[in-house]
C-alpha cells in the first residue's frame, strides 16, 4: 500500500486529520489522537496501527508484523511487510484502530465528529 492509498483509506473516516510528527512520520488522527502512522517518504517502511490485546498477540506472531517501537505496550503493531496481510485485512486493521481510538475520546469531542 502506498501513501496515497493509505491517505484515501484514512481520510474517508469521519473527523480524520493528518500531520507530520517527528520530522518524518505521517500521522493520521481523530480527535487529536493518532490511529495510524507511516513514514512520510513512503509506506513501504511500515504502517503502524493500534489493535486489541488479543489481536496484538496473534498478529505479532506473523512474519512481517512486529510490535511498534515505543508504543507496543499500548497494543500498537507495525506491518513491515505488505505481504503479511491482505489489502482487505490492512484496511480492516486501520478502521479498527480508528474505532479503538475514537471510542476512548471524551463524549464532548465525539459529538463534534459524528
Amino acid at each position: 500500500m502506498n501513501i496515497e492509498q493509505l491517505r484515501q483509506i484514512c481520510t474517508e473516516l469521519p473527523g480524520v486529520t493528518e500531520d507530520i510528527k517527528w520530522d518524518n512520520d505521517l500521522c493520521f488522527s481523530v480527535g487529536k489522537k493518532m490511529f495510524a502512522v507511516t513514514g512520510i517518504e513512503n509506506a513501504e517502511g511500515g504502517i503502524s496501527v493500534k489493535t486489541t490485546p488479543e489481536k496484538f498477540a496473534e498478529l505479532t506472531e506473523r512474519p512481517g508484523i512486529r510490535p511498534a517501537h515505543y508504543v507496543a505496550r499500548y497494543h500498537w503493531i507495525t506491518v513491515e511487510d505488505p505481504a503479511a496481510v491482505s489489502s482487505y485485512e490492512l484496511r480492516q486493521l486501520i478502521r479498527e484502530s480508528y474505532q479503538l481510538v475514537f471510542d476512548k475520546l471524551p463524549a464532548k469531542i465525539k459529538k463534534t465528529i459524528t
